[in-house]
């Protein structure tokens, strides 16, 4: 059996707020991690810079931006326009579709999970 990774994603605090309230549940990426991923573990950015919880990753969805969004807005915890601003000029836009979020009782330090500075787009959890 192939092996499940975990990633560590930046996320800004609005949508970190959103995907721990239920209203997000679809993080969109313009990039997916190339393996078999079954965990997001979230860095909220600026000003908390703490890692705060994890989300199961039920699927990675991979399509044409218009497509993704009427596949996921109802659940996107984001604006039409910051979606189309988001993946604009692109012809292949990704979303892992989130299913239980755990709330750390104490945040994290990047430091914890190996890492000296917050991820750009993703990075594998070590």
């Amino acid at each position: 059996m192939k092996k499940k990774d975990e990633i560590i994603i930046s996320i800004k605090p609005e949508h970190v707020k959103n995907i721990l309230n239920g209203t997000k549940k679809f993080e969109y990426r313009t990039k997916a991690a190339k393996s078999d991923v079954h965990k997001i573990i979230i860095y909220e950015t600026t000003p908390i810079q703490k890692i705060v919880a994890e989300a199961e990753v039920i699927e990675v969805l991979m399509m044409e931006p218009d497509d993704l969004w009427r596949e996921t807005s109802e659940f996107s915890g984001i604006s039409k326009s910051f979606f189309n601003n988001y993946f604009k000029s692109r012809k292949i836009a990704y979303a892992y579709r989130l299913g239980n979020v755990k709330i750390y009782d104490r945040p994290k330090t990047l430091v914890e999970f190996g890492l000296k500075t917050a991820p750009q787009s993703f990075a594998y959890a070590s």
